[in-house]
């Protein structure tokens, strides 16, 4: 089974409660739980890393893309909905030239509604982990002769420090007025 599929049943990003701790993030940075279409957004916005053999390679930096299309071509909801799913995504957002969604920083602060034994146990389960700490001791954040709790607590801090400082400089994508409107 490939680390995305893992990811997704018992990891990371488990279907059920990843979604969760967004919504939690959400709460706590928005000061407001989500609308009916902003939760379908949190739910699926990850579904893309499904049967992906690496989480933060050049496949596994496309995973918003199932969730754009899905909201774009089985939902119908437009494009404004499509890019609040794409652009959870830094990535895609840079790529564009653009901020990210709000849903991106509720993703990212997310990891603070983790216990830290329960993330790292699912991380170590799925093998998402070692690519994890791969990535962050190659970007200068937290090196490999760091522990694995160690690594989660620069990693938490970085991301609540992210996504408090960044929360009113997000985008919507979504005209305020059309929300929950086809």
């Amino acid at each position: 089974m490939r680390v995305g599929t893992k990811s997704l049943l018992f990891g990371v990003h488990q279907f059920i409660w990843h979604p969760l701790t967004v919504l939690l993030a959400w709460r706590q940075l928005y000061k407001r739980w989500p609308t009916p279409r902003e939760a379908i957004c949190i739910l699926i916005h990850d579904f893309g890393y499904w049967s992906l053999p690496n989480m933060d390679d050049e496949e596994g930096s496309r995973h918003p893309e199932w969730a754009y299309r899905f909201v774009l071509y089985r939902l119908r909801w437009g494009v404004n909905w499509a890019m609040f799913c794409l652009l959870h995504s830094r990535h895609y957002a840079r790529g564009f030239g653009s901020e990210p969604s709000l849903l991106c920083w509720a993703d990212k602060l997310s990891i603070l509604f983790d216990p830290p034994w329960f993330y790292l146990f699912r991380a170590r389960l799925s093998g998402e982990l070692a690519e994890y700490r791969q990535c962050a001791a190659y970007a200068g954040v937290v090196p490999l002769s760091a522990t694995d709790s160690e690594w989660l607590a620069v990693v938490r801090e970085r991301f609540r420090r992210i996504a408090h400082s960044r929360r009113g400089d997000v985008v919507s994508y979504v005209n305020p007025s059309a929300r929950g409107k086809p």
